[in-house]
């Protein structure tokens, strides 16, 4: 064990290139085009944006550094199974793109929660978007500043305690350089910094199999490995909806866990909103699945890899690593640490993860804040000053952002129980967009009532888990071993993870609720909060007069909307029309002193065809 090394000068290189690379296109969309001129090209790139950018950038931000180092640590451990979620994402994007992309695009808003107030009233669109900022939806997506701290903070210190790279430093730098250009460049700075970054992802990866590959001697070493280890046991159809991951867990479980972020979470949400037309928008959560799968491949390899490669010795048995996320970084130094650059290349990858999670958020962040928090309230405001105000809270959030990190160093393990008590809030607002998009019946009443009762479930399924963990035979961690270990376990020292869970109750003292309510599979979690939500909602609302309102056609999800799949050349016109006619005029709003000098009628020359600025 003496040869593994720690970083070398290189390795800082390669990393710092792409915060300079990430801070550059920033500076190039704060002053491209005439720079962000109002508020709307600030948070919706103008809604210009074409398919493939914003798929790209819908890829980079659902995978954060969590799945470059959580994702492989999984399989080493729990087996392939973990693939099954290629059907879940199937299933997750044509949700998000035949049930709300429609309805969302359509209405043509910036915040996902304007759609609420439209539906239903302002009281739940204020529940939406405070819901939205303290914790915001569910998992690895979230954008909540508490969120944020800890995706900024738990990658840095799984490096820093396998590679020795500064742990603050990096912290600081990731912060820093996001903030920066999600300030100065608005979404087409985050879109397009995200497409960089997965480019930047699917190399660490990259280099990491075919190492591995050439280590091993051949692939088929390794499936043979991982066969006999095994740890290729895709299919496991046990229905009990106890068991952490079986086939109906995660395909049931994990398509409604999912839906939560991609149909209706506002970062991704604002994302294919921003697209030029519905089309465009469809097609990038298309394009988008071919990415998640190819990131699903890429985890699942480097952990049958990690296991190919450990299978006689596991480093976290034997005390080398003190956590599982720390495997990669720990197998990165053991394989490419005669390569200079390439283990600077994989950190490079897992910050990308970070870096474009944490500047979704941030601009989810600013765009939840000046739709819902500021227009509301203060109508006067210009254009102008709006677009400032929005590049302030970016600044802001930012900085919360970092202090978030800060807190997670001393608060981990108490900041993991409540993400994880709030990660269960994703179930109810999808079970509350449901109600409103698929029954026309719905109302107030119903959805708010339905709305609190999820909530409460969701929080006492929740706070149980987290009490009493479920025990070992329903999570089923394969076998690991360290037969093959000559090492001697003096020369390495690690400090604690602090990212583990507070409460450990013994196994004396269980009510029977925790093995039967409480062990529920964390995927189901959203599940039971959607389901009920929507139940509660439909009975109430029947009961307070649900049927006796009309809502307006355009809230809900019509068969027109599917049938224009088909014929979407001529269906696309009428949609924009609409659009413009349901919002109020925005030119008039501009308050510009000469109309000749407004930038929107010197932009007539490029724009003949746009009308605020969506193709007609």
């Amino acid at each position: 064990s003496g040869s593994m090394a720690g970083f070398t000068v290189w390795d800082y290189v390669v990393f710092a290139a792409m915060l300079l690379v990430s801070a550059v296109i920033g500076v190039y969309y704060a002053f491209a085009g005439g720079g962000q001129k109002t508020s709307k090209d600030f948070l919706m790139g103008g809604r210009s944006m074409s398919a493939l950018p914003v798929a790209l950038s819908l890829t980079a931000s659902f995978m954060s550094a969590v799945t470059v180092l959580g994702t492989p640590a999984e399989i080493y451990r729990y087996g392939a199974i973990f693939c099954i979620f290629a059907i879940t994402y199937g299933l997750v994007v044509l949700c998000s793109a035949e049930i709300f992309l429609p309805v969302f695009y359509k209405l043509g808003i910036t915040s996902t929660y304007e759609y609420l107030e439209l539906r239903f009233n302002k009281y739940l669109r204020l529940c939406g978007t405070i819901l939205f900022i303290i914790q915001t939806a569910s998992k690895p997506q979230s954008c909540s500043t508490l969120y944020t701290g800890i995706v900024i903070y738990a990658p840095a210190l799984a490096l820093n305690q396998v590679t020795g790279f500064d742990l603050w430093g990096a912290v600081v730098a990731t912060g820093v350089v996001c903030t920066f250009y999600c300030t100065l460049g608005g979404l087409k700075a985050v879109v397009w910094t995200d497409v960089f970054q997965v480019g930047i992802m699917v190399a660490g990866f990259s280099s990491v199999i075919i190492r591995a590959v050439v280590v091993q001697e051949g692939i088929g070493h390794i499936v043979n490995d991982s066969y006999y280890g095994g740890r290729l046991n895709f299919w496991d159809f046990n229905p009990n909806p106890l068991q952490r991951h079986t086939f109906w867990t995660i395909v049931i479980g994990g398509t409604f866990t999912w839906t939560g972020i991609y149909g209706v979470n506002q970062s991704q949400v604002q994302r294919y909103i921003a697209c030029k037309s519905r089309f465009h928008a469809k097609v990038s959560l298309y394009i988008n699945l071919v990415g998640l799968w190819a990131i699903l491949a890429c985890a699942a390899l480097c952990g049958l890899a990690l296991y190919s490669i450990y299978k006689d010795c596991d480093p976290w048995t034997a005390k080398q690593v003190s956590a599982p996320d720390q495997l990669m970084p720990y197998l990165v130094l053991d394989i490419l640490h005669d390569f200079p650059g390439l283990p600077g290349l994989f950190v490079a990858s897992a910050y990308s993860g970070t870096l474009s999670t944490v500047s979704s958020s941030i601009n989810a962040l600013a765009a939840v804040t000046v739709e819902d928090l500021i227009k509301p309230y203060f109508r006067s405001l210009s254009e102008k000053k709006l677009s400032w105000i929005s590049m302030g809270m970016s600044l802001f959030y930012g900085g919360v952002c970092i202090a978030m990190a800060a807190l997670a160093s001393l608060l981990g393990a108490l900041l993991q129980a409540a993400l994880s008590i709030f990660g269960m809030v994703g179930g109810p607002l999808l079970g509350l967009f449901a109600l409103g998009i698929l029954c026309s019946f719905a109302n107030g009443i119903g959805a708010f009532v339905g709305l609190v009762t999820g909530f409460v479930v969701s929080l006492w399924v929740g706070i149980g888990a987290q009490i009493y963990p479920p025990l070992p035979e329903r999570t089923k961690p394969l076998p690991l071993s360290t037969a093959g270990c000559n090492i001697s376990l003096g020369n390495l020292t690690f400090t604690e993870n602090p990212l583990t869970t507070v409460f450990n109750t013994s196994t004396a003292e269980r009510p029977a609720l925790a093995d039967n309510w409480y062990s529920l599979s964390y995927l189901y979690f959203s599940t039971v909060g959607t389901l009920i939500t929507v139940v509660v909602g439909i009975i109430i609302s029947l009961l307070t007069g649900g049927l006796k309102q009309s809502t307006d056609r355009k809230f809900l999800l019509t068969k027109e909307d599917f049938l224009s799949n088909f014929s979407w050349s001529n269906s696309e016109t009428p949609e924009k029309v609409e659009v413009l006619s349901m919002r109020t005029s925005t030119v008039a709003a501009e308050g510009t002193d000469n109309p000749a000098f407004s930038h929107i009628e010197m932009d007539v020359a490029s724009n003949n065809n746009k009308v605020n600025g969506l193709h007609i």
